[in-house]
């Protein structure tokens, strides 16, 4: 694959701070240590010649080498050097907490915690508290700064934390400098950790060792700057942490009391253990909210990609797809097959002319003349189906906070209660980092109004889930990555067949992915009348892997994503029908990053299962145990195929749809095609 090269302006100023002494160095003086339950990961913290450095091994072995801790101030000294440990403080937690929705129901939070307290031992005398969670699963670590007079209102220049590697892992990553420095919708590079420069996380790797596997990321960002991280690109493997600017280039602005988010490291022995990932939801805040019955996982279906493909426009005139008539007719749709919501796309005013530059010219409110949102509204309510708002913003946010209250009120009077919203662009008119503080507490912001008005949020192009779904659940699922739509007009002819296999070890990990599957016109023959060719954008992935996928990519919200009239009298079209969207267990089976995934799930409030296989562009046979499966029990399998010939370059339509009896003691056997899945429900046998 290939490596992004840009140099860093701070490079050489960074490998002259670069770690080179041993870990013993660190452990001669003044260390403490804290290990997970299971004793498996233990992370050290020391300090050597007046500065705080971390260390983490597992099972005895080096990942992270002694790493430094510190922060630059805006006129104020550097926090790093002249530290010194004042004391420490040790405690163990166990408990179980129930999700209202999730790939899992129960999550188990076991950890033992090492509060470290360390003061400057000349002035300004400035103290904080660094403190480490260890879980079986990995770590968590963070700074607290009490109020003190030494620091109280301050600006973060750049927070000096380090990721020192043990060895040169091998990495999956996409840039954070380039080609547009705040989007997520890249495809994934892999590199030996040593030669990259700048990357976003979650960042996944693999020891050289090929036994422990890594993902750095982060928990609990409010009030902050989004994480990236840069390296040096000297033939280094130190990465540091990269905020997000303000305008001004500020990083973080705050006062004390402040505590910074959770910097995470997932530890597993496996890729397939990776997920269900929950390290960053045990490390956010539960649940603020006393009520959260009217929070509902639902598929849906929605007028989008008729714009992608050119057939509906979001703007006014005669292919205008946001019209009463056009919406009722989706409405219609979604009753009649089960569906919970529609999304509409291009209803309010603002979308006419250069609709990425005129953020302002948005109305939350008003609706084009040929769309009666009253009207739409109470025929949804009265076919029983939810109306799914869309507000995109173009990045003007002080143009949609200026409406949002008056905007969700109304919405909240006329019963909808879900919205898309979207962000696209690359810096806010007043040109602050999409990822930005000011982004940050922006997004909080539309949680908490969201919340008030009982609305569920699906955004895109948004901030990276760093678990915030556990204190407010109205935070459904976002984007954050490449999704269907490169598939309609993607500059490399769409998402290679390798990407969500990718996407289960990366993006994913971090949360729900509103990837938006469910293609059956794989060649978009529709609204052209011919299909394109193998070199244009189309989804390049067979039929049986768009219905892998409603299993492989977690999202709470599953939309299907095709026009209507595609899914009519396709038999495939059932497993859309029957596929749950929350659920009680979660298990990844096998899965390789980049080549194949496999995935089962057990649907909630049912004894349903479900499985999905994905492969990228290699056919791949798999002799799958079904001992997820309740012992004892028999199971009728309804399996969804690659059928003959099936290949995404020259036959994706070809799909086999079987029946057969299993029960837990049953090896499976599942070919999937080059770019093909495959999809299974499995229902107890009358």
């Amino acid at each position: 694959m290939q490596v992004y090269v840009q140099g860093w302006a701070r490079g050489l100023a960074l490998a002259a701070s670069l770690v080179t002494f041993t870990a013993s160095a660190v452990h001669a003086q003044d260390t403490l240590t804290v290990s997970s339950p299971d004793g498996r990961n233990k992370v050290g913290v020391g300090t050597h010649e007046g500065k705080l450095y971390y260390s983490l091994t597992r099972d005895g072995r080096s990942l992270l080498l002694p790493s430094m801790l510190g922060f630059e101030f805006k006129g104020a000294p550097i926090l790093r050097d002249g530290l010194r440990i004042t004391g420490s403080k040790r405690s163990s937690h166990d408990e179980t907490w129930t999700q209202p929705w999730g790939e899992i129901a129960r999550v188990r939070d076991h950890h033992n915690e090492l509060r470290v307290s360390v003061a400057e031992t000349a002035a300004p005398a400035r103290r904080f508290d660094f403190v480490v969670r260890a879980f079986n699963d990995g770590i968590g670590f963070r700074y607290e700064f009490p109020a003190q007079p030494g620091l109280g209102d301050f600006v973060i220049s750049e927070e000096l934390t380090q990721f020192n590697f043990a060895d040169d892992a091998k990495a999956w990553w996409i840039p954070s400098n380039r080609p547009r420095l705040d989007r997520s919708e890249m495809l994934y590079s892999s590199s030996p950790v040593s030669v990259i420069d700048s990357i976003q996380t979650p960042l996944t790797m693999q020891t050289r060792d090929g036994k422990t596997f890594m993902v750095i990321h982060e928990a609990n960002l409010v009030d902050y700057a989004r994480m990236n991280l840069a390296g040096p690109r000297m033939d280094s493997r130190v990465l540091r942490v990269a905020l997000a600017p303000w305008q001004n280039g500020d990083k973080v602005r705050g006062h004390t009391p402040f505590v910074t988010p959770w910097r995470t490291i997932q530890l597993a022995d496996r890729a397939a253990d990776l997920s269900p990932s929950v390290l960053g939801l045990n490390l956010n805040p539960p649940t603020v909210l006393a009520d959260v019955s009217w929070i509902k996982p639902m598929k849906y279906v929605g007028i989008w990609w008729g714009m992608h493909i050119n057939t509906m426009t979001w703007s006014s005139g005669p292919k205008h797809g946001a019209t009463t008539e056009n919406t009722k007719r989706y409405i219609d749709f979604a009753a009649a097959n089960g569906l919970g919501g529609v999304l509409v796309e291009g209803w309010n005013v603002g979308w006419d002319g250069d609709w990425i530059k005129n953020a302002n010219a948005f109305s939350f409110t008003q609706a084009y003349p040929d769309y009666n949102l009253p009207e739409v509204a109470r025929y949804a309510r009265e076919k029983g189906v939810k109306l799914i708002v869309h507000n995109e913003t173009s990045g003007g946010i002080v143009n949609y906070e200026r409406q949002m209250e008056a905007a969700y009120a109304l919405y909240h009077s006329l019963g909808l209660d879900a919205i898309k919203s979207g962000y696209v662009t690359d810096t806010t008119p007043e040109g602050n980092s999409h990822h930005s503080q000011f982004m940050v507490r922006h997004y909080r912001k539309v949680i908490e109004t969201a919340a008030k008005y009982h609305i569920m949020m699906d955004v895109h192009e948004p901030i990276h889930d760093t678990g915030e779904r556990r204190t407010y659940p109205n935070m459904m699922s976002r984007e954050g990555a490449r999704g269907q739509e490169y598939n309609a007009w993607g500059g490399e002819g769409g998402n290679p067949p390798e990407h969500e296999t990718n996407l289960y070890f990366t993006r994913l990990l971090a949360g729900p992915m509103d990837f938006t599957p469910g293609i059956f016109d794989l060649l978009i023959e529709r609204g052209t009348g011919r299909p394109r060719r193998i070199e244009e954008s189309h989804p390049r992935t067979t039929l049986a892997k768009q219905l892998a996928l409603y299993v492989v990519i977690y999202s709470p919200l599953q939309m299907a994503a095709d026009l209507p009239e595609n899914y009519v009298g396709k038999p495939a079209f059932q497993f859309i029908r029957d596929v749950a969207v929350d659920w009680e267990t979660s298990k990844t089976i096998d899965g390789r990053i980049g080549d194949y995934v496999i995935v089962a799930r057990k649907a909630k409030n049912s004894d349903d299962w479900f499985l999905g296989a994905i492969t990228d562009e290699e056919g791949r046979t798999f002799n799958v145990p079904l001992n997820f499966l309740t012992p004892g029990r028999k199971y009728t399998a309804e399996i969804y195929a690659d059928g003959p010939g099936a290949n995404w370059a020259t036959n994706p339509l070809p799909v086999s749809i079987s029946k057969r009896t299993v029960d837990s003691s049953t090896n499976l056997s599942v070919v999937l095609a080059p770019g093909g899945g495959q999809a299974i429900r499995f229902t107890p046998a009358r």
